[in-house]
């Protein structure tokens, strides 16, 4: 399965938890947050101005 920008963080570190250092390594802190639940790697992106493309290349690879 392939990490999109569209699951939310919850989704992410309930599915992937090895994705979580990668989470932390870009600054996101965003893990235990409660929006975590409902707001998605792309929102994410853009309330820490993170490049989208970047993480989401390096949270795959963080589970291939």
């Amino acid at each position: 399965m392939k990490i999109t920008k569209d699951m939310t963080i919850g989704e992410l570190v309930r599915d992937f938890p090895e994705a979580i250092k990668v989470l932390f390594d870009f600054g996101m802190g965003c893990v235990g947050c409660p929006s975590a639940q409902v707001e998605t790697i792309e929102e994410a992106c853009g309330v820490h101005g993170l490049n989208m493309d970047e993480l989401l290349s390096a949270l795959n690879a963080s589970v291939e």
